[in-house]
């Protein structure tokens, strides 16, 4: 692993010597923002909308059991995993600059279609609408990496998963309001214009150049690439959970509205927001600090679900806790990525991570779904705490490689 790390290191700095080469033209920061934060709004948005309303859609219009609910929301997770996995991972420059543009367009689409849905058609739908995004996220993830300067390049992955919370907070509450006058399905017409937005600014988004040395990314063996799954692990699990069966719980144990139960949501993901924010204005430098924080706050939220009294108030400030290790992780890990890896690496460790997480939405759901019936959500919940302590073990072992780099950093600069 020591010799690991050396190599990474070394190929690091040779990256930042010879990148400019590589690039027919650099972009700079503000170039960068003008596109991420649209693109990332509008996609983050009317995605995270797919994910929260389908669960009560097929839960309260088609009837469905809480394992067929697991299983539409991991067959989702499948086919995005099978688009960033299996296709972008695996497609050159130029074929995945036209295969994304045609992912923006077929998602502006498919969106509105989704009112129109009957309980057999939304399989097909939701399983389009996972292959569309699974091309279109990871992308853009690595667009947000293209600049050269580590610590500006920090910034704007910062500033995008900041995106990503703001839509997240925009989203529920544009969504609460409309089902205080509309039904579930018209939701989906509501939301249209964000899937028109992310298909023109598609068109706008650049693609770093291909390695051409001959060489294999060595991806799943980078201790980069290992924090940031292990680090993602510790929260996804819980957060796949969450996003299938929160807002089911909360209905049926608090007896509140639709439109109740997605403003709980906007309040979960205001708390990631501003994480993520603080992310922003003083980017990470030593990461174990703040995985170990994240991960302490995932286990306080869960005891208040699981172990606390079960009341609407209680439930509300776990989401607000929640929420906080749901904006310092995914930041976290895709900087571990981008501190690992040369930048035309990042496509493919960016695609193999985005499926490794989709991967962890399709088993999440699907097991949860059906525990959840035999021993209900609370206990469900409990079960998950000694499974991310363990993670949290696991995490330190990793993750002294990727904060020793930025001391070796440091050493250079001073010589």
């Amino acid at each position: 692993m020591l010799l690991l790390e050396k190599l990474t290191i070394t190929k690091l700095k040779y990256s930042e010597i010879n990148y400019t080469f590589m690039q027919k033209k650099d972009i700079t920061f503000l170039h960068a923002l003008l596109i991420i934060i649209p693109l990332t709004i509008a996609i983050r948005a009317s995605n995270n909308m797919l994910m929260t309303t389908i669960p009560l859609v097929t839960k309260y219009i088609f009837n469905f059991s809480e394992s067929e609910i697991g299983i539409i929301s991991a067959l989702t997770s499948l086919f995005t995993f099978i688009g960033s996995g299996v296709i972008n991972s695996r497609l050159k420059r130029d074929m995945r600059k036209k295969v994304f543009r045609v992912s923006g367009i077929v998602y502006a689409i498919l969106l509105p279609i989704f009112y129109f849905a009957s309980p057999i058609t939304i399989w097909v739908l939701s399983a389009l609408a996972g292959i569309v995004l699974g091309i279109l996220m990871p992308n853009i993830i690595t667009y947000a990496g293209l600049l050269k300067d580590r610590k500006q390049r920090e910034r704007v992955l910062s500033i995008y998963t900041l995106a990503l919370s703001a839509s997240l907070v925009i989203g529920p509450a544009i969504e609460s309001w409309i089902l205080n006058y509309f039904s579930l399905l018209e939701v989906f017409l509501f939301f249209a214009p964000f899937s028109i937005l992310s298909g023109i600014m598609s068109f706008f988004v650049d693609f770093p150049e291909e390695r051409n040395d001959g060489k294999k990314t060595k991806v799943f063996e980078n201790p980069g690439f290992i924090t940031a799954v292990i680090n993602i692990l510790t929260y996804n699990i819980v957060f796949s959970i969450l996003l299938a069966f929160a807002g089911i719980y909360a209905k049926s144990t608090f007896n509140i509205s639709y439109s109740s139960v997605t403003l709980i949501f906007s309040a979960f993901f205001l708390t990631s927001f501003l994480s993520r924010l603080y992310l922003s204005i003083r980017p990470a430098e030593r990461l174990w600090y703040y995985m170990s924080f994240a991960i302490s706050i995932t286990t306080l939220g869960l005891v208040f679900i699981s172990v606390l009294p079960s009341n609407l108030v209680l439930f509300t400030v776990a989401l607000l806790l929640l929420g906080i290790p749901h904006g310092i992780t995914y930041p976290l890990s895709i900087i571990s990525i981008s501190r690992t890896f040369l930048p035309e690496e990042r496509n493919e460790a960016n695609s193999i991570f985005f499926a490794v997480m989709m991967l962890i939405g399709i088993i999440t759901p699907t097991i949860s779904g059906f525990v959840i019936e035999i021993i209900g959500f609370r206990t469900t919940l409990t079960l998950i705490i000694p499974i991310i302590l363990s993670l949290l073990v696991l995490l330190r072992r990793y993750v002294k490689y990727v904060d020793n780099q930025i001391d070796r950093t440091h050493m250079n600069i001073a010589k």
